[in-house]
């Protein structure tokens, strides 16, 4: 029997409010005091809200991460001068110390760094002689390529930056705090960019080359990287790194930041541990892998739990968790195991639960068929606009298995394996939210039934275009609430109950 939502022993760090006994209240978020105004199309517009950070009491006050961040960009563009010697010590750094570099001791690295850049002014004539702090910034630069990503370093530190996407050597963009800029930075060529790519891919002992041009891996923090290189990529190489964030996300926090409602988590928290099977459902980048990751700290930590992914990057905090990761071919075009592999020797590993980072192919049907063969409380990833798209969506991947099937029993498999839809979606100024929770209630005529518990109503945008809304309850009770009883879960059916439009100062 699942445990109570309330026992906190039975989710570990995991620490909701306590019971409804009344009416969910928007947790009011300030905003400016003058009243909304109509734009010229009628909608809604909302004075932006004024977000300060705070410091930790008895810390020094600090340059904010993004203006430390932008500080180093521009310290990184080095003068014609310092950008030559800068490449000569690198070549004599390769031609004369590549044995003596061992990428674990980064500071022998840094001080043999240290040592050629002396030693480079030191043979210069007296005009040419630079800075200490020009020597510096010339060994931090130099470190980073030979350690690290080169001027990506200075990226993946900014907290504030959930993604990096090098379309070119020259041409760096990031997407800082939801929004898309052009960075200062710059890979000084092809081939420069071309040794950051060989050197992560061939960290997971994958590869990339004209013969295999596309390529997934990760970093060792988890974030995860694309790379195409050319003839795929016209003008040159590409690197695209989706961060992922060094803080765990919390339920508490997923409120705080406005992405979900307590009723919201706590009804997905009920779903969890009564051992639903849930799909989150979204576009790219709408944070389907976060929430992901944020709904497996609900199942308890005494079953056993094994992912199935592409690119390892969900961070379950159970201890006993196997995770699996699909593998390409080798050179030879041999060897490859797909996420289908992975699901199906899933089977045979005793598992209580199957979390599939994203269905994307012909493993659709394997997960649904685990789903109705006693692996009840599974969760995976999809890519749809909606919760309909999204069954839809699953029919079209079961067919990519080669089935035979007929549209009416893949439906049927779909009702009786998938019981929730979880839609998120990344709205105008980059808020992430949680924007639907629907159920699946079985086959109506042929068609698939759904019912929405929950929902985000978009009333207007901001006048930096940031979009603005409420969340509530439809009204509709939980087609599981007996289903959650019987398990010991009790939900009151205030939590269910609709939230009138709030005022403009409510919305957020």
């Amino acid at each position: 029997m699942a445990a109570p939502a309330g026992d906190e022993e039975a989710s570990p760090g995991v620490k909701l409010s306590e019971r409804f006994d009344r009416r969910y209240q928007q947790t009011p978020i300030t905003v400016p005091a003058a009243p909304p105004a109509a734009g010229a199309d009628g909608a809604l517009t909302v004075a932006p809200v004024e977000r300060r950070v705070v410091p930790r009491e008895g810390a020094a006050p600090t340059m904010p991460a993004s203006e430390q961040i932008r500080s180093a960009e521009q310290g990184a563009l080095l003068s014609p001068a310092l950008a030559v010697a800068k490449g000569e010590i690198h070549a004599q750094l390769l031609s004369r110390h590549a044995a003596a570099i061992d990428i674990n001791n980064r500071a022998g690295i840094r001080r043999l760094l240290m040592q050629l850049t002396e030693d480079h002014f030191r043979s210069k004539p007296p005009a040419a002689l630079v800075t200490a702090n020009d020597k510096e910034r010339l060994v931090e630069i130099l470190f980073d390529e030979v350690i690290g990503l080169g001027p990506l370093e200075s990226l993946l530190r900014d907290p504030e930056i959930s993604e990096i996407m090098v379309n070119r050597p020259e041409q760096i963009f990031v997407e800082r705090s939801g929004k898309i800029e052009l960075t200062s930075l710059a890979f000084e060529d092809e081939d420069s960019l071309r040794r950051v790519i060989d050197r992560i891919v061939s960290t997971i002992g994958r590869r990339v080359d004209e013969s295999e041009p596309m390529c997934d891996a990760r970093l060792k923090d988890g974030s995860r990287v694309n790379v195409v290189i050319p003839p795929v990529a016209i003008y040159g190489p590409c690197l695209t790194i989706r961060k992922f964030g060094r803080e765990v996300l919390t339920p508490e926090r997923i409120v705080t930041n406005g992405g979900a409602t307590e009723a919201m988590l706590e009804y997905l928290d009920a779903a969890v541990k009564t051992r639903l099977n849930i799909i989150v459902s979204g576009g790219t980048g709408s944070g389907k892998t976060t929430l992901l990751n944020v709904l497996s700290a609900f199942i308890p930590p005494t079953e056993r739990i094994v992912t199935c992914e592409d690119a390892a990057e969900l961070r379950l905090r159970q201890v006993h968790v196997i995770s699996l990761e699909s593998k390409p071919q080798n050179v030879e075009g041999r060897g490859a195991i797909s996420i289908r592999d992975l699901v199906r020797n899933s089977l045979r590993m005793r598992p209580d639960r199957i979390i599939v980072g994203e269905c994307r192919g012909p493993e659709a049907l394997d997960m649904l068929q685990a789903m109705n063969t006693g692996h009840d409380g599974s969760m995976s990833t999809l890519h749809a606009n909606n919760p309909r798209d999204a069954v839809n969506r699953l029919e079209t991947l079961v067919l990519l298995a080669g089935t035979e099937l007929p549209s009416r029993a893949i439906r049927s498999q779909i009702t009786s394996a998938v019981n929730v839809i979880v839609q998120t979606e990344r709205l105008r100024g980059g808020s992430r939210k949680v924007v639907s929770v629907a159920e699946v209630l079985g086959m109506v005529e042929g068609e698939i039934a759904l019912q929405e518990i929950f929902a985000f109503r978009q009333v207007g945008v901001t006048p930096d275009g940031r979009a603005v809304g409420y969340h509530t309850a439809t009204g509709i009770r939980s087609n599981f609430v007996a289903h959650f009883a019987s398990n010991g879960v009790q939900l009151p059916d205030a939590m269910f109950a609709p939230v009138e439009q709030p005022p403009a100062d409510r919305l957020y």
